[in-house]
């Protein structure tokens, strides 16, 4: 609603291939996206965080900009629950997103991933699997769209 703050927590933050900072965090206030912001004065000021085009069930995100300057986003493809967990792709900074690996698709919950990559390259995620452990997935993110 305009004007009612979305009650944004738990912000992943990131430098742009431009030089930028960008975060994007979850909301609390069920507008059902993930919301961003950027800073151009090395994190001094933010412009008001924006939803963007994924939706976000009000649960943790994790990103990390690639070696290749690309932004490679986990979190909850859907409204309602925390399945799936999937991977997406930025080619432009951070301003859009493109679907590009399922993680997790059976019934459960995935939350809370946390992601790097190393220096051979490799992507590495952990997350919540079902409330019982926490997994860790390995892949390689030169084959994503």
């Amino acid at each position: 609603m305009p004007g009612i703050p979305f009650g944004i927590i738990q912000p992943t933050v990131f430098e742009t291939s431009d030089g930028k900072l960008r975060f994007l965090c979850r909301a609390t206030r069920q507008i059902g996206k993930i919301c961003s912001s950027t800073s151009t004065d090395g994190g001094h000021t933010w412009s008001p965080a924006q939803p963007i085009d994924l939706p976000n069930p009000n649960s943790g995100i994790d990103a990390v900009r690639l070696n290749d300057g690309r932004i490679l986003l986990v979190y909850n493809h859907t409204l309602t629950a925390r399945s799936p967990l999937n991977v997406a792709i930025s080619r432009d900074h951070g301003e859009s997103f493109k679907t590009a690996l399922e993680l997790e698709t059976a019934p459960g919950e995935y939350s809370y991933p946390a992601v790097i990559q190393t220096t051979d390259g490799r992507v590495h995620a952990t997350y919540t699997w079902k409330r019982e452990k926490i997994k860790h997935v390995s892949f390689d993110p030169s084959g994503l769209p």
